[in-house]
């Protein structure tokens, strides 16, 4: 791998630059940073999320003992989505040398949620069950990798399951997905959809890059889904 790349890698970083991910990265680039200057802003970069989900993502591959081509081909299509064909290329390289890592998973969580905002966080536990669902099955392994996943980076449970159920099609799945018990009034699901609107609103994300837009927006339009089955089973206006 190129020194060029090598130093866009790590120029794209902020606070991932340092601590377990940035050790992991180092390992499989085969060499550190020479900025030793960790980024302090609290803002997380899009390098730093996508650095943190490759993580993430060779931990869940892993729980169920086979690493399956669906789920190769969802990281190949995330990674050509959010950065280019190109860098795509070089970027499964690097993941490679990932899985065959060995690595603390709650110190990388212990980083993330010291450092990435809440929406981010939530968005990385999305795209998680997004692989873990890419060959039409959930493992109750990768299931429960995530959720510890979910639980180490400080995501509630209310958050999980809404993430979780974003994944379903059935009636009661769309209630949690706004967070609410379905014998809720017609008035508490209405301020429940604004409520969880307004938390996966893909603004919450724009600090990540033009480029994870549509990512972002994927969450917010479960929330609409989700809202407009409950008004028609409700025959709301």
């Amino acid at each position: 791998m190129s020194a060029n790349y090598k130093k866009w890698i790590w120029g794209s970083l902020g606070w991932a630059i340092g601590g377990p991910i940035g050790a992991i990265l180092g390992y499989s680039l085969g060499s550190i940073s020479s900025n030793n200057s960790l980024n302090q802003s609290n803002q997380t970069t899009g390098g730093d999320f996508i650095t943190s989900i490759l993580v993430l993502f060779a931990a869940v591959m892993k729980a169920d003992g086979i690493q399956k081509k669906s789920e190769l081909n969802y990281i190949k299509k995330f990674l050509v989505t959010q950065t280019g064909l190109s860098n795509t290329k070089k970027l499964l390289l690097i993941f490679k040398n990932i899985l065959e890592q060995n690595f603390s998973l709650e110190e990388v969580c212990l980083q993330i949620r010291n450092q990435m905002d809440d929406a981010s966080k939530s968005q990385l536990i999305h795209v998680l069950f997004g692989l873990s669902q890419s060959d039409g099955d959930i493992h109750p392994l990768e299931l429960q990798t995530i959720n510890r996943i979910s639980e180490m980076l400080g995501i509630s449970q209310l958050d999980y399951k809404s993430i979780e159920s974003m994944f379903k099609d059935d009636l009661d799945s769309a209630y949690t997905v706004l967070g609410v018990k379905n014998n809720v009034s017609d008035l508490e699901i209405k301020k429940a959809y604004r409520r969880m609107a307004n938390k996966y609103h893909p603004d919450k994300t724009a600090h990540l890059g033009e480029e994870f837009k549509a990512m972002s927006q994927e969450k917010f339009k479960s929330v609409s889904e989700a809202y407009h089955k409950i008004k028609k089973e409700r025959q709301l206006k």
